[in-house]
């Protein structure tokens, strides 16, 4: 999904040059009209299947810098509407509702583009409205750059360290990114015991060492202006909602119905087929703790974390996971099993 949201932008101003792009099912289930509606107000020509879908064709135009508001945090659709704006007549600024991920203004910055952001306010579990405004170039070279170990693929090693008794991991070059780890903050918040220690910068990304260990847990709350800095590991705030004291409750979060799947409905699906107690809500869910998980089989729905977050519950269960198409795993974490499988000697 981020990536044929992320081109859309860059190929919307290849004046004259025609694109179709298209993907599995799972992309063609994913909304492009959020991308879409705002590029074609910079100029851009595309046409989407019924219903705002892929495949969808690209016309490259000549695009006008444009201000955005967005209505929904989205790294995904700032970084689009970021990326065309490289390509328009003049500056381009896009206002969020919520700070996101900004890995593309770090980017852009390591490769000379001129792009400032301003924030209303600074909050302590997260932050607030902004507006990010990049101007347009001619021409675009970017340094030589190591990648930081991915966290929302580290965190379920993390989380199963927590949940497995006498468990003690540590990952190495894991990116920091502050717009990134929302989940360290609702783990601390739980009790978890974890560690982190900055290391170095990689293209003006943080990076260091993530120590997690076994404990008990207790319940929380994540508000809604959290969600964007967390929102690929909320499936694991479920999952260690479980095993914690009380009741774990994450509202705002309704954009986890429109990824690979309908993470809302699965999430709490797969934690009721291994025996917890979960409700779906409208933009999130609530999970009340039981002590644990008596295991079962679930459905991946073809979802990568949905089939991660089995393998992870199946450490810490009583009975043991099966997971259905387990391999759905591999879209974004291939040796995920392996990995999995060195931590536990299995």
């Amino acid at each position: 999904g981020t990536l044929i949201r992320l081109i859309i932008g860059l190929l919307a101003g290849q004046e004259n040059r025609r694109f179709v792009l298209d993907g599995d099912e799972s992309i063609r289930r994913r909304p492009m009209g959020r991308v879409a509606e705002p590029l074609v107000r910079m100029g851009a020509s595309i046409e989407m299947t019924a219903g705002g879908l892929a495949p969808l064709t690209v016309t490259g135009a000549r695009l006008h810098g444009t201000e955005h508001r967005l209505e929904i945090a989205s790294a995904q659709v700032k970084s689009c509407l970021l990326l065309a704006g490289l390509l328009a007549d003049a500056p381009t600024s896009v206002r969020e509702p919520a700070e996101t991920r900004d890995h593309t203004e770090r980017m852009l910055r390591a490769a000379g583009v001129r792009i400032e952001a301003l924030r209303d306010v600074s909050l302590p579990t997260a932050t607030a409205p902004g507006t990010i405004e990049v101007a347009p170039v001619e021409t675009i070279s970017l340094p030589d750059m190591t990648v930081p170990g991915d966290f929302s693929s580290a965190a379920f090693h993390l989380v199963a360290a927590l949940l497995t008794p006498r468990s003690d991991v540590r990952v190495e070059g894991i990116g920091l990114n502050p717009t990134r780890v929302g989940l360290l903050g609702i783990l601390n918040r739980m009790g978890a015991i974890i560690e982190v220690v900055e290391g170095r910068y990689e293209a003006g990304e943080p990076v260091g060492t993530v120590r997690a260990r076994a404990g008990s847990l207790r319940g929380t709350r994540v508000a809604p202006a959290e969600v964007a800095l967390a929102i690929d590991e909320l499936p694991l705030v479920g999952l260690l909602g479980c095993f914690a004291t009380g009741e774990t409750i994450v509202r705002g979060a309704e954009e986890l119905r429109h990824k690979e799947s309908d993470r809302i409905d699965g999430v709490v699906a797969a934690l009721q087929a291994m025996g917890g107690e979960a409700e779906a809500l409208e933009d999130g869910f609530v999970v009340t703790g039981t002590g644990g998980l008596r295991g079962g089989v679930i459905a991946s729905r073809g979802d990568h974390r949905l089939a991660m977050l089995g393998a992870v519950a199946g450490l810490a269960s009583a009975e043991g996971v099966r997971i259905a198409d387990f391999g759905a795993a591999g879209v974004s974490y291939p040796g995920f099993e392996q990995d999995l499988r060195s931590l536990t000697g299995g």
